[in-house]
């Protein structure tokens, strides 16, 4: 099982576990892997799950990137190659980073403080 199937495991649990209470469920790795082209960094609507929904933004060049408007809790998947990272940066000029996020791994991460994101080999 790679990495992305396994973060998306583990956050699906927590989200079976929550949807219990609100009456969500959890779905397949399969659509947010195809969703995510191989060599981008997406990020998916916010509070959505990443097998049931498309990303809103994806990017695909080194460098810094500027976020609008992402506001609380979304899905960040790294689907770049090469070993490339992805940092989320409080600066809109991609500093005051976060740590490295590695490639090939879904996170689930405030966007509220994030005004950048940083993708590096």
């Amino acid at each position: 099982m790679n990495n992305f199937k396994r973060a998306l495991a583990s956050g699906a649990a927590a989200v079976a576990l929550a949807g219990g209470l609100l009456g969500a469920s959890a779905g397949s790795a399969g659509a947010a892997e195809s969703d995510c082209p191989e060599g981008a960094v997406c990020i998916y609507p916010e509070g959505k799950s990443a097998d049931t929904s498309k990303p809103t933004d994806i990017y695909w060049s080194r460098g810094v990137h500027k976020l609008y408007n992402q506001e609380n809790r979304h899905w960040v998947y790294n689907n770049q190659t090469d070993g490339w990272t992805v940092r989320l940066c409080k600066g809109g000029n991609g500093t005051d980073c976060g740590p490295k996020l590695a490639p090939d791994w879904l996170y689930w991460r405030d966007l509220s403080p994030i005004n950048s994101i940083l993708i590096e080999p």
